[in-house]
C-alpha cells in the first residue's frame, strides 16, 4: 500500500488517511483518525520538523537506539467498524509483532519508510476504486485539501 495522505471528509470535517494500492486494481482505502494522529501524519510526509520531538519521533528515535527496525505494518482487519493494525518489529532477538492503531501504525511508518500492507479482506470490505486516477484536476484537488489542512496546523502547538 501507498500512503497517500491525509484529507478532510467532509461536511463532517473528519480527518482519513488514505490508503492505495500499489498493484492491482489501486483500490483506495480511507480510514477515519484523530486530528492528532493527522497531524503526526501529515508532519511526516511533509518533513515538517517540530521543536520537540513529538511521540512518533520519539517510538522511532527509541527503537534505533535499541536496535530495532519496523519491518512493516500491516491493516489487519476491520471490526465492528473499527480498524486495526500490527507493526512487525525486527530486533537481535527476532521478530515481534505489536498490536496498534492503524494511524499510529501509519504515523510510525512514514517516519521510518517501512512498507505499508493491508489485508486482502480488509480491502475488500472498505476499499474502493481509485477514481481519481489519472484525472490530475481530483488528484490536485486532495492535494489542495492537504495542503490547507497542513497550513492550518503550527508545529508551536506541539511544543513543551
Amino acid at each position: 500500500m501507498e500512503l497517500v495522505g491525509v484529507r478532510v471528509e467532509m461536511p463532517s470535517s473528519s480527518p482519513i488517511a488514505l490508503l492505495r494500492e500499489v498493484g492491482g486494481d489501486q483500490r483506495v482505502l480511507p480510514i477515519f483518525i484523530g486530528a492528532p494522529e493527522a497531524t503526526a501524519i501529515a508532519f511526516a510526509l511533509e518533513e515538517v520538523v517540530t521543536p520537540r520531538p513529538m511521540t512518533h519521533d520519539l517510538l522511532r528515535d527509541v527503537l534505533d537506539d535499541l536496535g530495532v527496525s519496523l519491518e512493516k505494518i500491516v491493516v489487519t482487519e476491520l471490526r465492528e467498524g473499527v480498524f486495526h493494525a500490527e507493526l512487525e518489529l525486527h530486533g537481535s532477538d527476532g521478530t515481534h509483532t505489536v498490536s496498534s492503531r492503524p494511524s499510529d501504525a501509519l504515523a510510525l511508518a512514514a517516519r521510518t519508510g517501512s512498507p505499508i500492507y493491508a489485508a486482502e479482506e480488509v480491502l475488500d470490505e472498505a476499499a474502493y476504486p481509485d477514481e481519481a486516477e489519472g484525472e490530475p484536476e481530483v488528484q490536485e484537488e486532495v492535494v489542495e485539501q492537504f495542503k490547507d489542512f497542513i497550513n492550518s496546523v503550527d508545529p508551536e502547538d506541539f511544543a513543551i
